[in-house]
């Protein structure tokens, strides 16, 4: 009985190493890419109003985080020689938009507003539970900033 318990706890815990190995080699970190002509224009955009900061750039690629640095955006020079035909073509400036969570919404709100952004969408309440308003980026990529609440009861 011994032999069994040990051989039971053996392959549970190899099931568990694999299982804890699987995990390691597939996670995945997601980095947004936009490929546009106004890179300049992003880079002050997202540092001077989001609070951005530069991960890495160089001539024709510029790679942004959020300012705890739990996420990242890239923005790439349409048709650089470096990149394959699937990456040189620059953004249309329709069908994207990004969502940025923030503890704060009115305070992001306020703050935007007295530096001068143009606010697409007035900050409000959905019943679904979001309290949110909306921005556009250089690019014409809309900016959902949100606070999650809790939905209305109805």
């Amino acid at each position: 009985m011994k032999k069994i318990i040990v051989l039971a706890f053996s392959v549970i815990s190899g099931f568990a190493y694999c299982q804890d190995n699987h995990l390691k080699v597939n996670q995945m970190k997601f980095n947004a890419g936009i490929i546009t002509e106004k890179l300049l224009e992003t880079k002050a955009f997202y540092t001077n109003y989001l609070d951005f900061g530069v991960t890495f750039e160089n001539e024709f690629y510029l790679l942004m985080h959020a300012p705890d640095k739990s996420s990242e955006i890239s923005f790439l020079l349409p048709r650089h020689p470096t990149q394959k035909p699937i990456f040189q073509e620059p953004f249309s400036g329709k069908g994207v938009y990004l969502t940025i969570e923030v503890e704060k919404v009115d305070e992001v709100y306020q703050r935007l507003k007295q530096k001068g952004v143009k606010i697409e969408v007035d900050i409000r309440d959905e019943p679904w539970g979001d309290r949110h308003f909306a921005i556009v980026d250089p690019n014409g990529i809309g900016i959902d900033i949100v606070t999650y609440t809790k939905p209305d009861e109805g």
